[in-house]
């Protein structure tokens, strides 16, 4: 099913369809504030496992990273955040950052690996953070990538609807999506560590 929802001001009502599929234990495609990702309700096993399926990937070595509403949000999963790390995410955030931090207890099983590390995003992107809202906890985030040697990352939700529409319960239509990933910062020891550098700023952490 695609579901054509207003970047800027997303219905309601279509925010609460797409929050009742991931309730049900569906897995959606929705913008961000960089590529467009596949993402579930993290606290479901099976919808879980149905998108390592569709992405190919072992679950136990790959990590994925979910979508909070806000700093607030995050803190409910990770480890205390020092003064410097919580000052440097609320100056980006919402922002085109992935940032890895250190897990706490809280976070579901499937998600906890050796490192006890986690990757959390706050996109810039209304759909995705009025979903997070709705739904009262995160979703999963991990982007479309297309099968093209030249484009690494399909930005146009029809096509990705076209290709996918067998696999993927919804994708939502909330315009043409980045070629850009996030950028990914280890907030994980005393500094910051850029891992990737994406469509976020690396200045403030340098």
């Amino acid at each position: 099913m695609l579901i054509r929802i207003h970047p800027k001001n997303p219905d309601p009502r279509k925010i609460k369809k797409v929050v009742e599929c991931l309730r049900d234990g569906g897995v959606i495609i929705c913008p961000t504030d960089t590529v467009y990702g596949i993402g579930c309700d993290i606290y479901n096993k099976k919808a879980m496992e149905k998108v390592c399926r569709i992405k190919a990937i072992d679950i136990k070595k790959h990590n994925l990273s979910f979508i909070c509403y806000n700093l607030q949000h995050i803190a409910k999963f990770t480890k205390h955040l020092s003064t410097s790390t919580y000052k440097l995410m609320k100056k980006t955030l919402p922002g085109p950052y992935t940032f890895i931090l250190n897990a706490n207890n809280t976070i579901p099983k499937l998600f906890k690996n050796k490192k006890k590390e986690i990757g959390i995003r706050v996109p810039d992107n209304n759909i995705a953070r009025n979903i997070v809202k709705e739904l009262g906890n995160p979703i999963i985030t991990t982007s479309v990538k297309d099968k093209d040697t030249l484009i690494e990352y399909t930005s146009d939700p029809e096509l990705i609807h076209n290709v996918l529409r067998d696999q993927i319960d919804i994708v939502i239509d909330g315009g043409y999506g980045e070629n850009k990933p996030s950028t990914v910062i280890n907030l994980t020891q005393n500094e910051a560590i850029i891992l990737r550098e994406g469509k976020g700023s690396i200045t403030p952490f340098l």
